[in-house]
């Protein structure tokens, strides 16, 4: 579904992408990490068409970025990290732009608004003002309109910002059902997240693709992330049984992490433990615990974002490559932008700088609303927006009910 190859971004002088190379196919759900100004969002918005790299091959859904713009944007439902909204309309009146804007089928529209509005549990602010919604609504908002085209892939950056641990839940449940039939990227600093709804994770790192597996796949790659607990009682000092620990043959590190309890990791293809019970048995030491330990996600990123990425032999000719980030200038731009985000997105406009696409059209509409929004919402309480009929629950179609 998605194929990327030597991809490249330059700001000025700066790399913000150099070189990302991956693939990913339909039903996958791809954790997308790295830490801030890794590349992952000029990643994403490159997928998008909201801006277009300097060098390198994107296909989406078998579409070229640059060619075949407009059919890549009708596949993708985006989801910013800075949810754009035009916040003095109500969440009825914007899905229908949006679904306008996304050239659904008029006689879909009402089919589509009624499957996200359930999806995304909008029903009882459907004619409620955007601005006067709280953080968690305005992001259900924000992903209704990424799905309301019913695209084939969706992109989300930071889909669970602002959600209550209940709403994360039901977010998580939506994101694994539509994995089932879609393939989804999923940006977040949230790891027990990844953890929760990934199938497959990619790091990048400082310019780098520092790892791309599962995470069973990364711990084996970095080949030293996992080893065992144990916990040990004896005569002699935590500091003196560290000491002895990494003084073992086929010991590579002992940490300490609670009182006489320590992870001990392996040298890559040793097993020291035959080691360890004679060492015990030497000191008198009692062995109280002694448990494998799996290398958890945040072991693994730390560890690559920290000290670099993978052996050059344990990675693909083209992998390791440099993606880099720290703008964030196109994060906030609509479904709707992408009927303008990627005009010039021709062969040649690799070169362009993005100032002049990562401002353009993101806020065309939003800067032109700003103070609408606030007329609309002044005066009003939080639930002023809703209009006499919201109240009543029934099985009308979304529209109805506004």
């Amino acid at each position: 579904m998605i194929e990327v190859s030597n991809l490249h971004k330059q700001y000025g002088p700066i790399h913000a992408v150099n070189g990302i190379s991956f693939s990913i196919d339909r039903g996958e759900i791809v954790g997308f990490l790295g830490p801030n100004g890794a590349g992952k969002s000029t990643t994403m918005k490159i997928l998008t068409c909201y801006i277009a790299p300097t060098q390198g091959t994107v296909r989406v859904a078998g579409y070229d970025i640059y060619s075949d713009s407009m059919d890549v944007r009708r596949r993708v439902g985006y989801l910013p990290e800075d949810t754009p909204l035009y916040k003095s309309m109500t969440v009825i009146d914007f899905l229908k732009y949006v679904a306008a804007v996304r050239e659904v089928e008029p006689g879909r529209v009402r089919d589509r608004l009624r499957e996200v509005v359930d999806v995304c549990g909008l029903y009882d602010v459907l004619g409620q003002i955007i601005g006067t919604l709280s953080k968690g609504y305005r992001q259900r908002v924000g992903l209704a309109q990424a799905l309301i085209h019913d695209p084939d892939i969706l992109i989300l950056d930071e889909p669970t910002s602002g959600l209550d641990p209940n709403q994360i839940i039901e977010i998580r449940n939506v994101i694994k059902a539509l994995g089932q039939e879609k393939t989804l990227i999923l940006s977040t600093h949230i790891l027990h997240e990844v953890e929760a709804t990934c199938d497959r994770v990619i790091i990048i790192d400082r310019g780098q693709v520092v790892g791309d597996g599962t995470q069973a796949d990364l711990a084996q790659a970095r080949k030293a992330q996992s080893g065992f607990f144990i916990t040990l009682e004896g005569k002699a000092s935590q500091r003196e049984m560290e000491a002895a620990l990494r003084g073992l043959d086929g010991v590579k590190t002992a940490v300490t992490t609670d009182e006489k309890t320590f992870i001990v990791t392996p040298d890559s293809g040793k097993d020291p433990r035959r080691e360890l019970m004679k060492l015990c048995l030497d000191k008198g030491w009692v062995i109280q615990q002694l448990t494998g330990h799996m290398a958890s996600l945040e072991d693994i990123f730390r560890e690559l974002t920290q000290q670099g990425g993978l052996a050059p032999d344990d990675k693909k000719a083209g992998d390791g490559k440099k993606a880099g980030d720290g703008k964030k200038a196109g994060d906030g731009k609509k479904a709707g932008d992408g009927k303008k985000a990627g005009d010039g997105m021709k062969a040649g406009d690799g070169k362009k700088t993005d100032d002049e696409k990562a401002g353009d059209d993101k806020k065309a509409g939003d800067d032109k609303k700003a103070g609408d929004g606030k007329k609309a919402g002044d005066g009003k309480k939080a639930g002023d927006g809703k209009k006499a009929g919201d109240g009543k629950k029934t099985d009308d179609d979304p529209e109805e009910k506004h």
